[in-house]
């Protein structure tokens, strides 16, 4: 069995030949939002069932209804080792607008940075840079003796354009695939000395709202104070869905939301995080949410009820006096903890049902719900990988949360019932989806040593 400075080591001396490799992928142009891509997308598939096939994993590039995936299988020969899941995307963003692009966006560079060399490319960082760490890190262990567990490897084709045919893939595969955790490196780091894993997504469910009275719009002048006014219905209905401290009024809104375990909370007031430099990067000042909640509490582990649009009435140049006979909302509901989305949305309509005054109608749409997923606090993993990222970064790690969704994560705890151990190794300003995407060649480098540190941890 490998030892762990060997394979350090191992990955330390590998250096510009895992550079290399990486260009070699980064140079496929794989997107997969775009028909003509799709041979590019095929071979890079078969660029990486070939490398993992090289280093010992037993790899196939496997059709699907669109972009193909790449599976992967290595043993350590180890009686009860633990089995893990690796999972990245191998499909990348348009590159457009080329124009704003210094060099071209599939010729990947080294270049100076402020902090050390930086990889400028398209899929530097989303998701190429991310998913090779993990690769040169099972490489390494391969190369000096095996790997410290068994692991199996999933990379997808159609992650930028939602991950259409993945869900099939996994209820068709589900047994091959199950393992005892998933790892996804597609997350990023809380800054660039500072390693983070991410242990909460906030779950989501959205409802679209058409509130309607007349059977036409009317004349203000005509029927204005005397025919009810759907837009001013729905502002109520809006106005009342927040009390005067910010709280959710919606009854059972808030059942199976858990408060943070104090060691956490304590870490995060600990964080080095400014909520003026945060809020004021986008021209705001104060915090407006929950009141007595920090801005991390806010975007990582509270639930919210927003609202996206509203549309009724006369919305063009000038003015016409109209009463419209119908104004709509798009409301969203960002859920955590055990938060029931069925039961939220439940509860929402019949909050708008007995809002409506007389002559009102209401019909509801809508457009998707999913819970909250969080690995608990006191997994044992997580334990592990905290102090594998200390062991490498020598820094405490944030244990943090995710104010958005990951759609693929919750696809593995339904269809494999598996939780996901999210450690990447991006920053914020990396720029993906954006012109002159980078990755930190500190990320590329330090990211492999940590997969390695990683996976021993959990081995042991």
């Amino acid at each position: 069995m490998a030892v762990l400075e060997t394979v350090l080591s191992r990955i330390d001396a590998n250096q510009d030949d895992a550079l290399k490799r990486l260009f070699g992928l980064i140079e496929i142009p794989s997107v997969s939002t775009d028909a003509a891509y799709a041979s590019d997308c095929a071979r890079a598939a078969q660029a990486l069932a070939d490398d993992l096939n090289s280093i010992g994993f037993d790899a196939s590039v496997r059709p699907t209804a669109g972009h193909p995936m790449v599976v992967g299988h290595a043993k350590c020969g180890k009686p009860g080792a633990p089995h893990v899941l690796f999972y990245g995307h191998y499909d990348v963003q348009p590159a457009d607008p080329l124009e704003l692009w210094q060099t071209e966006p599939f010729k990947p560079r080294l270049a100076d940075g402020p902090t050390g060399k930086r990889i400028f490319a398209r899929g530097a960082a989303d998701d190429k840079g991310q998913l090779m760490t993990f690769v040169e890190a099972c490489r390494a262990y391969m190369q000096t003796g095996g790997l410290p567990c068994d692991v199996s490897i999933l990379f997808e084709g159609e992650e930028e354009t939602g991950s259409p045919s993945l869900p099939a893939f996994l209820a068709a595969n589900a047994d091959e695939l199950h393992a005892d955790l998933i790892l996804v490196c597609d997350t990023n780091m809380w800054d660039r000395e500072t390693p983070m894993v991410t242990a909460m997504l906030r779950g989501l469910a959205l409802e679209e709202v058409t509130i309607k009275a007349a059977t036409r719009d009317l004349h203000s002048g005509l029927f204005g104070g005397a025919a009810v006014n759907p837009i001013h219905v729905l502002a109520r209905v809006i106005a009342g869905l927040h009390d005067q401290n910010g709280r959710i009024t919606l009854p059972g809104f808030y059942d199976g939301v858990e408060e943070l375990p104090p060691e956490i909370a304590e870490q995060w007031r600990d964080i080095p995080f400014n909520p003026a430099a945060f809020l004021g990067a986008v021209g705001l000042s104060t915090p407006a949410g929950e009141k007595g909640r920090s801005v991390l509490e806010q975007i990582w582990s509270r639930p919210t009820c927003d609202v996206n649009g509203i549309s009724g009435g006369y919305a063009g140049q000038g003015s016409k006096t109209v009463l419209p006979a119908q104004a709509s909302g798009k409301f969203s509901f960002r859920l955590v903890g055990r938060q029931n989305p069925e039961a939220v949305l439940n509860s929402f309509r019949d909050y708008v049902q007995k809002s409506l005054p007389p002559d009102c109608r209401v019909e509801f749409q809508r457009h998707g719900a999913s819970p909250a997923l969080q690995l608990p606090f006191s997994s044992e993993a997580l334990g592990r990988a905290h102090a594998a990222l200390r062991a490498e970064w020598g820094r405490e790690p944030v244990i943090g949360g995710s104010g958005g969704s990951i759609p693929i994560v919750g696809d593995f705890k339904r269809s494999l019932g598996m939780d996901s151990l999210m450690i990447g190794f991006g920053l914020d300003d990396d720029c993906i989806h954006s012109p002159n995407e980078k990755y930190e060649l500190s990320s590329f480098h330090k990211g492999a040593r940590s997969w390695a540190r990683v996976l021993d941890a959990l081995a042991k």
